[in-house]
Formats: C-alpha cells, sequence, structure tokens
C-alpha cells in the first residue's frame, strides 16, 4: 500500500487521539467513586434492614407493652373489687371468707408478676427505640455520603464526557484527511492490537512493540520508498518513519 508520508504522519495523530480516547474510556469506567459508592450502597441497604428490624421490634414491644399492662389493670380492678368485698363485710361465711383472701392473695402475686413482664418489655422497648434512634442516625449519614461521592461522579464524569466529544471532533477532522484505504488498514490493525494500529519508528526501535529493527529490518525500511506504507516485521503495526527514525 502507498500513501503520502504526510498521510502516514497525521496517522500518527489519529493515534495518539485514538490512545487518549481510550484512556479517558478507561477513566471514565474506573472512577473511584463507583467503587465509593457500591460500597456505601451496600452499607446503606444493610443499615437500612437493620433500622426495619429494629422499628418493627419497638413496634412489637410497644404492642405487647399494651397488651401486658391491660392485663395488669385487669387484675387490679379484680383485686380492688375482691377487697372491696372483703372490707365490706357482706362474706361472713369462714369458707368463703378464706377463699376470698386467698383469692386475693394469688391476685397480688399474678399482679407482681405481670408488672415485672411489663418492665421487661418497657426495657426491651426502650432498647430496641435506641437502636433504631442510633441506625438511623447512621442511615442519614450514609446517605449524605452517597449524595457527596454521586455528585463528585457525575462532576468528573460530566468533565470527562466534555474531553471526549472535544477528542471524538478532532479525531474525526484528522482522520477525514486520511486516505480511506489506510485508515481501514490502521483500524483493522489497531482493533487486533490492544489499540494501538500505527507506530512511530523511533531511533531504529518500533514504539509499538518496543523492539529494535536489526539491521535486515532497517535495510529494508531505508530502501523503500518514502510513500510506501511499511510495517513492523515484529508487531505488524503500521511503521510510521519520521526525522527521528534514525535510518
Amino acid at each position: 500500500m502507498n500513501a503520502a508520508p504526510a498521510d502516514q504522519i497525521r496517522l500518527l495523530d489519529v493515534q495518539a487521539l485514538d490512545t487518549r480516547l481510550t484512556q479517558l474510556a478507561h477513566k471514565r469506567n474506573t472512577l473511584p467513586e463507583h467503587e465509593e459508592i457500591q460500597r456505601l450502597d451496600a452499607d446503606l441497604a444493610q443499615l437500612r434492614d437493620l433500622l426495619v428490624a429494629a422499628q418493627t421490634e419497638e413496634s412489637d414491644t410497644a404492642r405487647e407493652q399494651t397488651k401486658a399492662e391491660a392485663d395488669v389493670d385487669q387484675v387490679r380492678q379484680r383485686a380492688a373489687r375482691d377487697q372491696q368485698r372483703l372490707d365490706s363485710g357482706a362474706v361472713t361465711n369462714p369458707k368463703d371468707l378464706a377463699n376470698l383472701q386467698s383469692e386475693i392473695a394469688s391476685l397480688a402475686k399474678r399482679q407482681s408478676d405481670l408488672e415485672d413482664v411489663v418492665l421487661e418489655v418497657m426495657e426491651r422497648r426502650e432498647s430496641a427505640a435506641e437502636r433504631a434512634a442510633e441506625l438511623g442516625e447512621r442511615v442519614e449519614s450514609v446517605s449524605t455520603k452517597v449524595q457527596d461521592a454521586t455528585a463528585r461522579r457525575d462532576a468528573a464524569l460530566a468533565e470527562i464526557e466534555a474531553e471526549l466529544g472535544s477528542v471524538r471532533k478532532e479525531r474525526e477532522t484528522i482522520a477525514g484527511a486520511v486516505p480511506d484505504e489506510l485508515l481501514k488498514l490502521y483500524d483493522k490493525i489497531r482493533a487486533r492490537e490492544g489499540g494501538v494500529g500505527a507506530a512511530k519508528l523511533y531511533q531504529r526501535r518500533c514504539e509499538g512493540c518496543r523492539l529494535e529493527l536489526n539491521i535486515t529490518e532497517l535495510n529494508e525500511v531505508r530502501e523503500a520508498p518514502a510513500d510506501t506504507v511499511v510495517r513492523c516485521e515484529n508487531c505488524r503495526r503500521i511503521l510510521v518513519r519520521t526525522p527521528e527514525s534514525g535510518l
């Protein structure tokens, strides 16, 4: 293939822009904020699950406390009625009197046990409420961190996208001046060779594979007409000759 030396030199400019596009795409995909947001989102999801569990426990113990207090009140009212009967003197039969006194004592024991239950439930409810409050604060804190990281990520992405647009436009302009056949060959090699389709021959070394050409290869390049598109024998990339090639 033949192409004017200026077009081959221009290919190096296209390569530089393609390399920059690759770097920008990599930077866009590997922003530290991506990993930070992912980690924070995982923490936030876990904290929200714990918060829901704590709030559920608080709600359950609140209902449990209400029921236990109702049980205490029911026993208290029954004991008060029995005590009123006892104090009124209406019960005179010794057996009935003994039964009434026994029931009052039994109710007192029952009331004491139920009051202990209420205290235990209240302690659990208070503990759940404190845990829910703490988790709520942590959820709010992590949510703020997510928002901050998201804002930083979006700002970085906007900056990268702006540069990508600028580089793409410049690439389109310069590539538009490269002969179609040469550009197609370049694009084909670049797709196959890790994003590098053309490399400068610098001080007898291919800048694509970083290997120095041997004497035979150098002589072949020297003897090739200036408009001949030469290829590196090692990496098969387009080898562009410049005044710095050392030929």
